[in-house]
């Protein structure tokens, strides 16, 4: 309730501010106008006679417009009726517009005269005898009704000050008038760029009735003009001014209102921008949705552009919100009406909602399209219209009719054949999304799609490469397995696409590789299978050129696919292009690569996660040849050495030693199988191993070197584990020469503990 009082407030602010920023730009606009023409009136016609004969017959049109003058609600009629009697010769006309303004009971036709007047002032429209409204207007004057009073000030803007001045500056004066008369008229003389009304206004001032000092100075203030703070001040303040030359004057008061102007504007945007806040804040404390609903629904209805802005900005957020149900459905005929929206922005910002594309939106879309005059919002109805027909059309069955639809396609035709290039390119990008879906007859898709040829043949030597790639984009889409016209697209669009490859701009030649692609993979990785394009100056060319191998390549892709191996951005889509391609090779191509990524001679300098993927490839595949199965298997427990994966070490080792070798190798691998053991932490296989080794014979070889080295400098399972499980295994006969070691490494850990123990101490101690 507080923030709602305190955006009430705002928006008090806002409107007096508004209306400050009206009046100033009002002022400015007449000093301008004053600066550039006579103070005479040139614009209207001098007053050729004075009253209108009260025996004239009005004319039937004439009594229809008195009528909708005094009578009708619409203001819009008052004042066109009031305009037609302004410029009618006929003096009963006349005579019925001087009798509108004396009738202080019609508020309603006052106001329209006086709006005629403006109209006519602000047209430049000739009037002739305009004298007869002055007496009139002044009367106006004694309203209670500050609209009437503010637009009949407005209205004797047409009358030079040397005409009306002196009545003004008497009704000012006169004490015997009402305070609001003369407070009227004070406004009259604020709207006026002249020396002497200035001058009335300062001695204003110094009257004795209070309101009217208080008014005279508040106007002064609003024109930036000097007060005084005292009347000896003031005095000199119209001695200064009347030294002025015109010229002059005008000069100063123009800079003072310009001045002004844009401390209305600062001070406008400022508490705006607190309204906003506030508004920002209610709308983020409001927990239910429902609520929020309803305060989007109000808000976008302001008649201000800024709030409709800040609303649809947080229906922009709705949209993408997680865990959000879907927006209000009442809120859909609001945006619908938004799209046509006097403020530009609000337009803009309306029709970038990706809600607009999901609702029945693309009739009120085009029927908007059809009477915008702005550049920039065309292109985004245009999207717009592309995205809920591309929407409603993949419906099963389609939202729209083929009426729209077709309309549709005309308004994307039009845009692809403008010159201007930014409508052709999103002319071309909406028809593409209107031909994607079924629905058009034969004849019908390939007339459409030869306008995308002939738009690109007119487009070849134009400089501007972007349309030319939006061109070529739309048409590689077509041909893509979601276009249900591909074939014909294909067969139209291949040429250029092929012709495309030498062009020089980047991006056109990457765009012409993806129609080929989608067109077909082999056929368009056949057709760039060579240095030229290996070696393209695009990279991301160069990136599809590598995907498309990856995926249709085969074994003779694999040479130039190494040499991207170690560059900075292609070398890892390389290596999974290579691994695609030996996903589906032989075990003859496997081996001959083997030599080449995986011995130490090999010039390619593979990282080891590199290396064991390949490996693990080769294994799968070799698995029914067991002499290249045995030689992968010793390359990975390599690899796993030494990237310290030792459990993975420990089992290829594994496999190696059940696999029933020599017994040379046997003693090659059975250190290494419980080295790796011990650095895995893999304590009781370990053990295992050495109880059935010392279940056959005493221990005299490698294995005994392996542990010391281990226990020398440990790096896995904790040496007092390790002894504690070797000292307990239990042997079928004596084993002097295992029992010897097991011994020598028990002393060596003691005495490493002991020593351990007495460095403790000693620093306790020095502590």
């Amino acid at each position: 309730m507080i923030v709602k009082l305190t955006g009430s407030k705002f928006l008090k602010v806002i409107r007096m501010s508004t209306k400050r920023l009206y009046l100033i730009i009002l002022i400015l606009a007449i000093g301008c106008q004053h600066a550039g023409i006579s103070a005479n009136d040139t614009v209207f016609a001098a007053s050729a006679t004075s009253g209108a004969p009260s025996n004239a017959k009005p004319d039937e049109q004439l009594e229809l417009n008195k009528n909708s003058l005094l009578t009708d609600p619409s203001e819009q009629i008052r004042v066109k009726a009031a305009t037609v009697m302004l410029d009618s010769e006929n003096p009963v006309s006349r005579k019925v517009l001087l009798d509108a303004l004396k009738d202080a009971k019609n508020s309603p036709a006052r106001i329209a005269v006086c709006k005629a007047f403006i109209e006519a002032r602000l047209s430049k429209k000739l009037i002739k005898n305009t004298d007869d409204f002055i007496s009139p207007l002044l009367g106006v004057f004694s309203t209670e009704n500050p609209e009437e009073s503010q637009l009949a000030a407005e209205a004797m803007l047409i009358f030079g000050y040397d005409k009306i001045g002196q009545s003004l500056e008497d009704i000012t004066k006169d004490g015997s008038k009402p305070v609001k008369m003369r407070i009227n008229a004070i406004t009259a003389l604020k709207l006026r760029p002249d020396k002497g009304a200035t001058i009335s206004l300062i001695r204003l001032v110094d009257d004795s009735d209070k309101q009217v000092s208080a008014e005279a100075e508040k106007a002064l203030r609003s024109l930036g003009i000097p007060v005084g703070e005292s009347p000896y001040e003031r005095w000199q303040n119209i001695n200064e001014l009347r030294g002025k030359s015109r010229d002059e004057f005008l000069r100063d008061w123009l800079i003072r209102q310009e001045t002004e102007m844009r401390n209305l504007r600062k001070e406008m945007e400022l508490w705006q921008n607190k309204y906003l806040s506030a508004l920002t804040r209610e709308y983020d404390g409001i927990i239910d949705d429902a609520v929020r609903g309803n305060f989007l629904k109000e808000h976008l209805g302001s008649s201000e552009a800024r709030v409709k802005l800040l609303a649809l900005d947080k229906v922009y957020k709705w949209q993408f919100a997680s865990g959000k149900p879907k927006l209000p459905a009442e809120l859909e005929p609001i945006l619908l009406k938004l799209i046509s929206d006097p403020d530009k922005d609000v337009k803009k910002k309306t029709l970038g909602l990706n809600i607009l594309r999901r609702m029945d939106s693309a009739g009120p879309l085009l029927a908007q399209l059809e009477s915008e005059s702005d550049d920039e919002v065309k292109i985004e109805l245009l999207d717009a219209i592309g995205g809920a027909c591309s929407i409603a059309l993949s419906s099963s069955p389609a939202k729209i009719t083929p009426e729209i639809r077709k309309q549709a396609l005309g308004v994307a035709v039009k845009f692809l054949s403008e010159e201007d290039t930014g409508k052709a390119r999103k002319g071309a990008e909406v028809l593409r999304k209107l031909l994607e879906p079924n629905g058009l007859k034969g004849e019908e898709l390939e007339g459409y799609l030869g306008l995308f040829v002939e738009r690109y043949n007119q487009q070849k030597e134009n400089p501007d490469s972007a349309l030319r790639r939006e061109l070529l984009s739309a048409m590689a889409d077509l041909c893509s397995p979601r276009s249900v016209g591909r074939i014909m697209a294909a067969k139209l669009f291949e040429p250029l696409f092929i012709e495309a490859l030498s062009d020089g701009t980047d991006f056109v030649r990457e765009t012409a590789v993806d129609g080929l692609i989608y067109i077909e993979k082999v056929g368009a990785l056949k057709r760039l299978r060579t240095a030229k394009f290996f070696d393209d100056p695009s990279e991301i060319l160069r990136k599809k050129l590598i995907d498309v191998a990856g995926e249709v390549g085969g074994k003779e892709d694999l040479t130039w696919l190494l040499v991207k191996i170690g560059s900075n951005s292609e070398g890892g889509p390389a290596w999974q292009a290579m691994l695609k391609i030996f996903d589906g090779s032989d075990t003859a191509t496997l081996k001959e690569w083997m030599e080449k990524l995986t011995s130490s001679e090999s010039k390619t300098a593979l990282p080891a996660d590199q290396k064991i993927a390949f490996l693990k490839k080769a294994e799968a595949k070799t698995a029914g040849e067991a002499k290249m199965l045995e030689t992968v298997r010793k390359k990975l427990a390599e690899l796993y050495e030494k990237t310290g994966q030792f459990e993975r070490e420990a089992e290829y080792l594994n496999m190696l030693y059940k696999a029933d070798p020599t017994a040379s190798e046997k003693e090659v691998i059975l250190p290494k199988l419980l080295d790796a053991y011990l650095r895995g932490s893999k304590v009781e296989l370990a053990t295992e191993l050495v109880i059935e080794c010392l279940a056959k014979k005493d221990f005299d070889n490698a294995v005994l070197v392996s542990i010391d080295d281990y226990l020398s400098k440990p790096s896995g399972a904790d040496p007092n584990v390790v002894i504690k499980a070797l000292s307990g295994v239990k042997l079928p006969e004596a084993r002097p020469n295992w029992q010897k070691w097991l011994k020598g490494w028990t002393d060596r850990l003691s005495k490493s503990e002991e020593a351990e123990k007495l460095k403790e101490a000693d620093k306790a101690k020095k502590a």
